[in-house]
């Protein structure tokens, strides 16, 4: 079964590693162009590949209907799957557009030591170069759903150490992608614009979620509870690795993203949870999917 969970383009790669590099200079404000600017020629640019995803989204409904954790009760109040040793450090994918890679693997990774007992650092770049016969296109963009088909189909992952990421489109090296390390029985859709649902699969392992990254204060982010603003336009791909309670009671989800851990929270945002609006805030409760062992 084939969920629709589409994420758009290089999911913003290239715009935010320009506004990271002069982020990081204290001494330097964002550049020759704004924000607006940069997003504008990112859009440019790849604004085709965009169309066509968002064509494929609206055509292509999830048929996915199996949630093995619609009958759980009670979720602790706070999860932190980092503290349980179920994530490997955050990664980043550069200017290469394959967020989606890289929250399939976290997700794999997770449920791979919930059911092995061991974390094993996956390869995103056998994704990149190897998953290119059904919807995903590499640093072009691609789906979190299709990669798990992929790693299903493909019999498993091999290591990052043996299949090092490079940030780029290559061919596939069938040596290096040999021996599997970690392999995946399944996945499954949450039910679509139900953080309550979400709550349940993040209660039990972290979970790819689809986001709008897209504005100004999320590509921003330093630190505390991220609140808005955003939309629910899907363009990234991030795992959610946990949730709780801050101290002034906002309730938030833990986000691993990858752009590298100088960005927000050591490479993680903290994102509002039960917000007013059934999509959950830039949308994280539209498209979330999770492998099962």
């Amino acid at each position: 079964m084939m969920a629709f969970c589409m994420i758009k383009s290089l999911c913003m790669a290239l715009l935010i590693l320009s506004i990271w590099t002069s982020y990081a200079s204290a001494s330097r404000e964002l550049g020759e162009m704004s924000v607006l600017e940069r997003h504008e020629k990112w859009m440019a640019q790849y604004g085709r590949h965009v169309s066509w995803l968002q064509a494929k989204s609206g055509a292509a409904m999830s048929t996915t209907k199996r949630f093995k954790y619609e009958n759980v009760t009670a979720v602790p109040v706070s999860m932190d799957w980092r503290t349980k040793g179920a994530v490997t450090p955050v990664k980043d994918q550069g200017q290469c557009g394959c967020c989606w890679a890289f929250s399939a693997v976290a997700a794999t990774e997770g449920i791979t030591k919930l059911s092995t007992g061991k974390l094993i650092s996956l390869s995103e770049q056998e994704l990149v170069d190897c998953d290119v016969n059904g919807e995903d296109q590499g640093c072009d963009g691609g789906l979190m759903d299709s990669a798990f088909d992929f790693i299903i189909n493909n019999g498993g992952l091999t290591t990052e150490a043996k299949y090092p990421y490079k940030g780029a489109d290559g061919a596939c090296n069938t040596g290096k992608a040999a021996s599997a390390a970690a392999s995946i029985s399944g996945y499954e859709d949450v039910p679509a614009n139900d953080e309550a649902a979400l709550l349940k699969a993040v209660a039990n392992q972290p979970v790819s979620v689809a986001i709008d990254a897209g504005g100004n204060a999320f590509q921003l982010y330093k630190e505390g509870v991220f609140t808005g603003y955003c939309g629910t336009d899907l363009d990234h791909g991030v795992t959610a690795v946990g949730y709780g309670v801050a101290s002034d009671g906002t309730k938030y989800w833990v986000i691993k993203n990858s752009w590298g851990s100088s960005w927000g929270e050591s490479g993680y945002i903290r994102m509002e949870r039960d917000v007013n609006s059934e999509e959950g805030l830039c949308g994280i409760a539209m498209q979330a999917s999770y492998p099962t062992a």
